[in-house]
């Protein structure tokens, strides 16, 4: 049985440089999930509410979301190449979002800041989840929703190779995504019972895990009364 630990190995900063470049034009593969991710959450907010993505990548989901509606969007990535990314393509887009360098085990927001916190393909690399998971619940407002959304420990390379073939990827970005996740992310990710665990040990104390395509979806509330 996987162990629920409040550390993992540090795995140096995140990505820069070339791998990073790599990444957003691999990801950008995929904008009709990071579509669907942001009509979803979209549904949960009020004109005017704030939202935090935090490891946004490229930031094509809070990209994405900002042209659903007048929201604020701030954005917390440990990769200078990502901020940089994610700025220009929201400066594209011609849409707001405030794209900052940071750390999700302490960011530097104030206490209640955020209606929700979301978090996507991110959380399996943080090397102290308990400790991100306690600062998303030290951000949010009270009612407001942590989300995150990341690989599950148990899905099948059948499953994987399905999923990359539907993104449309070519053969060589195919063939190495498919090794990224055979060779490294699958071993980072959690199960849904790890991930539970994790939780109880945090703040929010509870959550709610469905499963979405090859993922987990998490939600853990912050009481209305905190």
């Amino acid at each position: 049985m996987q162990a629920a630990t409040a550390t993992k190995p540090y795995k140096g900063a995140g990505m820069e440089g070339r791998t990073a470049r790599w990444y957003a034009r691999t990801r950008k593969n995929e904008m009709a999930d990071f579509r669907h991710q942001a009509e979803k959450i979209a549904a949960l907010l009020q004109p005017g509410n704030d939202v935090l993505e935090v490891a946004p990548g490229p930031g094509y989901f809070a990209v994405e979301l900002a042209k659903l509606g007048d929201f604020h969007i701030a954005a917390l990535d440990i990769s200078k190449t990502f901020v940089e990314i994610a700025t220009e393509n929201a400066r594209q887009a011609g849409v707001s979002i405030a794209f900052q360098l940071g750390n999700a085990s302490a960011m530097s927001f104030a206490d209640n800041s955020f209606n929700v916190v979301y978090c996507s393909a991110a959380f399996k690399n943080f090397s102290a989840p308990v400790q991100a998971l306690d600062e998303m619940f030290r951000v949010l407002r009270p009612g407001g929703h942590a989300i995150i959304h990341d690989l599950r420990k148990d899905v099948s390379l059948d499953e994987i190779n399905s999923y990359i073939q539907k993104s449309g990827r070519g053969w060589f970005d195919a063939w190495l995504t498919r090794m990224t996740f055979k060779h490294m992310l699958i071993k980072r990710a959690y199960s849904r019972e790890t991930f539970a665990r994790l939780v109880a040990q945090s703040h929010f104390h509870s959550c709610d895990i469905t499963l979405d395509s090859i993922a987990l979806e998490v939600r853990c509330t912050k009481p209305a009364s905190q």
